[in-house]
């Protein structure tokens, strides 16, 4: 399985497995990662898994839609490395993502 790793925003480092085919936000709640809220269960419709992933992995994931970008923007201080982590399936590729949580979601 491929490991991700989620950083929250104080530093501390979580790695762990998460299943092909499930989303980086599933891998976070089924692993109980501190720091992502994930209140609309993975349907794009909040920005409570926000994340900033490492600047390396932006070019290997699939394009954001016009409703993720539209759930960024409501985000706490989104960027150009922010991602919501519902929309980002894993899979072999992805294997050694970084994701890194903002200081808090809304």
């Amino acid at each position: 399985m491929p490991k991700i790793t989620y950083i929250e925003h104080n530093g501390k480092s979580h790695t762990v497995e998460v299943a092909k085919d499930l989303s980086v936000m599933e891998g976070a709640v089924q692993n109980t990662i501190p720091g992502i809220d994930a209140d609309c269960g993975g349907a794009c419709a909040c920005a409570t898994c926000h994340v900033y992933v490492n600047e390396e992995w932006l070019n290997k994931l699939p394009e954001k839609t016009s409703t993720e970008q539209d759930m960024l923007d409501m985000a706490f201080e989104p960027n150009n490395l922010s991602r919501l982590s519902c929309q980002i399936l894993v899979n072999e590729d992805l294997d050694g993502l970084v994701v890194k949580m903002p200081s808090k979601q809304t």
